[in-house]
């Protein structure tokens, strides 16, 4: 009989698997491989997998003969995440009798009879108590240990995935189980050290996983994809293989984990084999750069603490910004994540000094980050003058901003102003140029000496 040679899917006969791979992606999911050895038998095969996560999303489920060799046509499938336990065994001896075995203290065991009234076991997990019936009276607890007598041919230890497939001919073959479960998370996070003068840091990126899929995955292959990947109803077919060029995250011979572009994400993928167990969180070091170059940035943005005719006194930002090149020591394509920093004192001790998140970031690109507000450096902003024309349709505005450095050495504040009336705008006053940054905000740069205070005037003019 020749079957369809476009027909993936294959069973296997055993229940075992060898080299798991996994690649977690950023939406709470993975998609998991697993490499089956199966002798396939001529005609119908009935096979079980013992192998699958507790979470596993079964229309997602690929069975392939990876070389090709195989001829074979699934007839059925189906995915069992019942596990056997003490009270389903129960319910198959409702009207039944038992023996249950009694531990008490300072007493030898011994086997009481009991009739199984109700086991307590309701399907979907709402659990009432039993009733059995011993020596004619009714208890609602057992009174001991339950003794089965066997576990029963339908039932299952484990999350099973089950085939009934007609094969062409018979064979062994290295087989492959690919599926789409929930259960698994990456993030990356990175920690980043500054002197205590200077604007230079070091990077220490790390990829944290996370596996609550209920299954224990040894020695796996692991990969994580960096992206924002579309999912309709949460049942979107991946892709599980594509060719990339491949580049190191780090430039030494054996890279801990390597990047590449695939389809329109990033690939990250680990260079040796991990232990992922049920509910455990695993750290790898993913990047490693010194010396990058990541100036401190000092912005005052009055408007946002201004109340009309109020002088307003407001925090002077701080900010870090670098650029993501390797000419600066990364050219790295990062993975969205949580960015901590540290600042070592004078006698080398770290201090932590601000955290904030990057969105997924390709190289070249600048990354600029809040990472609190200054103690040593002070704004005030109010406005001195405000006149508007509805008839000809004019308004003009002017305003005084104040910065203040009260440091030990001087720094340099980005006022950031914006032009919230609407319309057209210029400024037609001004202590010292401005440059603007779009269509409605400009900035003066002020440098300060220490314990120096500037003033900044301006008058806008709004026209519509």
């Amino acid at each position: 009989m020749k079957l369809p040679a476009l027909l993936l899917l294959a069973a296997a006969s055993v229940s075992f698997a060898a080299d798991p791979a996994l690649t977690i992606y950023n939406g709470g999911y993975a998609v998991v491989r697993e490499t089956l050895p199966i002798d396939l038998k001529s005609g119908v095969n009935q096979v079980s997998f013992a192998g699958a996560t507790a979470q596993v999303e079964s229309d997602s489920v690929i069975l392939r003969d990876v070389a090709g060799k195989a001829e074979f046509q699934i007839l059925e499938q189906s995915y069992r995440n019942d596990p056997v336990s003490q009270a389903m065994l129960l319910s198959l001896f409702e009207g039944k009798s038992l023996e249950f075995n009694r531990r008490e203290v300072n007493k030898p065991d011994r086997i009481i009879a009991g009739k199984v009234v109700r086991s307590g076991f309701v399907p979907g997990g709402n659990f009432v108590e039993p009733i059995i019936e011993v020596d004619g009276k009714l208890q609602f607890s057992l009174p001991g240990e339950p003794v089965f007598p066997s576990l029963g041919n339908d039932n299952v230890l484990k999350p099973t995935l089950n085939w009934k497939l007609n094969s062409a001919a018979s064979g062994k073959i290295d087989a492959e189980v690919a599926y789409l479960s929930r259960g698994f998370t990456w993030e990356a996070s990175y920690n980043l050290v500054a002197p205590e003068k200077g604007d230079t840091v070091d990077i220490v990126g790390w990829v944290t996983m996370n596996n609550q899929s209920g299954m224990l995955f040894n020695d796996a292959k692991i990969k994580l994809m960096a992206g924002d990947v579309h999912r309709v109803e949460e049942n979107v077919p991946i892709p599980f293989t594509a060719a990339a060029k491949g580049r190191a995250m780090m430039a030494v011979a054996d890279a801990v984990v390597t990047e590449k572009s695939f389809d329109e994400f990033h690939l990250y993928t680990l260079g040796n084999p991990v232990t992922l167990r049920d509910k455990e969180t695993k750290q790898v070091e993913f990047v490693r750069a010194t010396g990058v170059k990541a100036e401190r940035i000092y912005v005052y943005e009055g408007a946002g603490h201004y109340r009309r005719g109020v002088s307003a006194h407001g925090k002077v930002q701080v900010y870090r910004e670098f650029k993501n090149s390797e000419a600066n020591k990364l050219g790295l394509a990062l993975p969205k994540g949580k960015l901590r920093f540290y600042s070592q004192d004078a006698d080398r001790q770290l201090e932590f000094v601000g955290e904030n998140q990057i969105d997924h970031t390709p190289k070249d690109e600048v990354i600029r980050v809040l990472t609190g507000n200054s103690f040593d450096l002070a704004g005030e902003r109010r406005m001195t003058n405000s006149t508007e024309d509805g008839s000809n349709r004019v308004a003009t505005q002017s305003f005084e901003v104040k910065v203040r450095n009260h440091k030990k050495e001087a720094v340099e504040i980005r006022v950031v102003e914006h032009a919230n009336h609407g319309g057209t705008w210029t400024l037609t006053a001004q202590s010292q140029s401005h440059e603007k940054k779009d269509a409605m905000s400009f900035e003066f740069r002020v440098p300060l000496k220490p314990d120096e205070e500037k003033v900044i005037t301006y008058t806008i003019r709004y026209t519509w």
